[in-house]
């Protein structure tokens, strides 16, 4: 075994026991770099990645390969999950050095003392093929070159390193002035790259790219309901999505995108940062059509990640892979006649609905997604639609147990700090619009176990697995942590969790503001130095750091009258302005801090008994008013921080509703808050 064996990732556990000798990132490899003059060969993957597998199969389970780079190298593999801050950086020197987008596995080749990348790609095959060069003539030429051309190296070194300098450097402003300009700009966008007929934006390979969804149905609210065609790009993609092959039909959630423009296959893993968002936007989404689509989704999504993605302690694993018993996809798909077998009678409405009527679309094989509804169904084959739409749940509930009888895919059972906070958000978006307890007590639990595992010495730890929670936390995990808390304290009142988002508020702005330029690192400023201090802006697979934790501490700022916290969010958008107007459209957090920031949100304050204050609640959690928070805080909890202290109980059921600095006369009659309400 090679030094990955004490490691906690599942990922670089899979390597444990190639012939490599890995090395985790530290000082134990980058110190042996430096003494033996030798480069470093960087392997960044993750556990549920498809093409990291069959690298690994092909080359670093090979012998001779690995005599190469064990002879010439120093070999260090990354979990991109458990770092994000070693993979943004050598990602975006990816890109400089070939021109060409990064991903997964990503193979850098860095100098030995300074840790700077002279070459790189991502995957390299076994033997040369479709243009790309076999991995081992990679090896020999990287070695050949390093040996003879180190000047050359330095020196294109050197360039590297002041353009990832530049990557940081910020567009000047012609104006400093804050304005709903780049909102209007990035709804135009959003409708130049619609795709009217299948949903989704550009072309395949199709994102769910949830914060983008949230972007338009915000921009429907903020249109007081006319702007139809934001509304319909959000609700059709999220339609086509949910009927297409990228959502699992039979156990819930969402897989990580769809390789064709039709939502039909995916890329079969399923990621908890995905599902959260994801969960949360579809039950805001019901709030706005009520589509009973749309709830199952919600239901379906919450009750996956219940029952296969939260671990005993209370949190929530990370991710799924693609493959099972080598095979991407094999657990999710189907042979017609091992489906009719299982149903019967009822296979004629099952396959009817899913497709298997059709001609194969996976490899010979079927994978589901929706194809008629059942007054389509019924039309065909006879019978009434509600009891074949009964009839095809009974058969799904069927399927489903037969499936898990099959090889499960692997799972990656880390856990961490961000993705958590993302799936609590959702969680706890989806029990408080639905009145489903269970969702919430889930996300209470997943809370209450990053309290107690990963909060330590007042400081955020990044990731747990087998009882050992290490690594400083990242922008990432304090800035989605808060926005969840804030959700959380929504679906129900407890002050300790309050209390908690203050704290984390405190720790970005004392370990991770710029104070100089504004804006937030991506690493706290005690982090172990890299060769690049990065400030996450724009949106990818995760929202932008930047974004989010403007957006949360705007909400906190206003919820308690915190200046600190608001001024924090003008700083940011001001550094940021410059990039948020070049391009809009990439900056979608950014943008939920910047409209709250021109429009304050409404923060409702409901004191009294916990049953009246349900009565009141119910209606409001029911509508899709984003710009609104309703707080329902009983009469028990009496020690409030800031504004809220001044919120207290006079008699009978109290509401107090302020709009960013302004607050209105308490209300104790239900008709004049809703009609204060429908003023909005």
């Amino acid at each position: 075994m090679n030094a990955l064996q004490g490691e906690t990732s599942p990922y670089l556990l899979q390597h444990a026991n190639n012939p490599v000798d890995w090395y985790p990132w530290g000082k134990a490899a980058l110190d042996k770099a430096a003494i033996e003059n030798k480069p470093i060969l960087l392997s960044v993957g993750y556990s549920a990645c498809h093409w990291c597998h069959v690298m690994a199969h092909e080359s670093f389970e090979d012998p001779e390969t690995a005599r190469l780079m064990n002879e010439h190298f120093v070999n260090i593999k990354v979990d991109r999950e458990e770092r994000p801050d070693i993979d943004k950086i050598y990602q975006a020197a990816q890109y400089l050095l070939t021109q060409n987008q990064g991903g997964w596995p990503l193979t850098m080749f860095l100098t030995s003392d300074d840790h700077v990348p002279f070459l790189g790609g991502t995957y390299f095959p076994f033997e040369a093929r479709h243009g790309l060069p076999a991995f081992k003539d990679i090896l020999a030429r990287v070695a050949r070159t390093y040996r003879e051309r180190g000047s050359e190296i330095r020196a294109q070194n050197v360039h590297l390193l002041e353009a990832l300098g530049q990557l940081q450097e910020l567009p000047v402003a012609a104006s400093n002035e804050l304005t709903a300009a780049p909102l209007d700009t990035a709804r135009t966008q959003a409708a130049h790259a619609f795709d009217h007929r299948l949903g989704g934006f550009g072309r395949a390979p199709k994102f769910p790219h949830p914060s983008g969804l949230e972007r338009l149905l915000r921009d429907y609210h903020r249109s007081h309901g006319n702007d139809e065609r934001a509304m319909h790009m959000a609700v059709f993609t999220m339609m086509r999505m949910a009927s297409g092959g990228i959502y699992d039909h039979l156990g819930g959630g969402f897989c990580r995108y769809s390789v064709d423009n039709q939502w039909m296959i995916p890329h079969f893993e399923k990621m908890l940062y995905d599902n959260g968002p994801l969960l949360g936007l579809y039950a805001q989404a019901w709030q706005l059509n009520h589509d009973p689509l749309f709830e199952q989704v919600a239901h379906e999504t919450a009750g996956w990640v219940r029952r296969e993605m939260t671990s005993p302690e209370g949190g929530f694993y990370s991710s799924l892979d693609a493959d099972s018993e080598g095979e991407e996809g094999k657990f999710y798909v189907w042979d017609k006649d091992e489906v009719r077998k299982i149903l019967g009678k009822d296979y004629e409405p099952f396959a009817r609905r899913f497709g298997l009527t059709r001609e194969a679309n996976f490899e010979g094989r079927w994978h589901l997604r929706i194809f008629a509804n059942y007054n389509d169904i019924a039309n065909v084959i006879g019978g009434d639609p509600a009891v074949l739409e009964q009839c095809v749940n009974d058969a799904r509930d069927r399927l489903f147990i037969h499936r898990e009888r099959r090889v499960r895919p692997g799972r990656d059972d880390k856990i961490l700090t961000s993705w958590n906070a993302l799936m609590i958000k959702g969680l706890a978006i989806a029990g408080n619009t639905f009145g489903h307890r269970e969702y919430i007590e889930a996300a209470q639990r997943a809370v209450d176990f990053i309290r107690a595992r990963l909060w330590h010495n007042d400081r955020l730890l990044a990731t747990y697995k087998d009882d050992k929670a290490h690594l400083n936390a990242y922008l990432d995990d304090y800035a989605f942590l808060i926005d969840a808390l804030l959700c959380l304290l929504e679906a129900r009142w407890r002050s300790e969790d309050l209390d908690f988002a203050i704290e984390l508020a405190d720790c970005l702005l004392e370990h991770f503001h710029d104070d100089d330029a504004g804006g937030f690192f991506f690493t706290p400023h005690d982090h172990e130095p890299l060769i690049q201090h990065t400030k996450s802006l724009t949106d990818d697979a995760l929202p932008a750091g930047n974004g989010i934790a403007a957006w949360g501490l705007g909400r906190l700022g206003h919820l308690l009258g915190d200046m600190r916290y608001l001024d924090a969010v003008e700083k940011t958008l001001r550094t940021a302005w410059g990039s948020v107007k070049h391009a809009p459209g990439a900056h979608n957090s950014l943008l939920l801090a910047l409209e709250e920031y021109l429009a304050p949100p409404t923060s409702i304050i409901l004191r009294g008994e916990c049953d009246e204050m349900a009565a009141w609640k119910a209606p409001l959690d029911e509508t899709y008013s984003p710009v609104r928070m309703c707080f329902a805080i009983p009469t028990t909890e009496q020690a409030l921080p800031g504004l809220l202290s001044q919120h207290a109980l006079s008699g009978n059921l109290t509401a107090y509703v302020c709009r960013g600095h302004q607050c209105l006369a308490p209300v104790s009659n239900l008709a004049e808050l809703e009609r204060i309400l429908d003023s909005e």
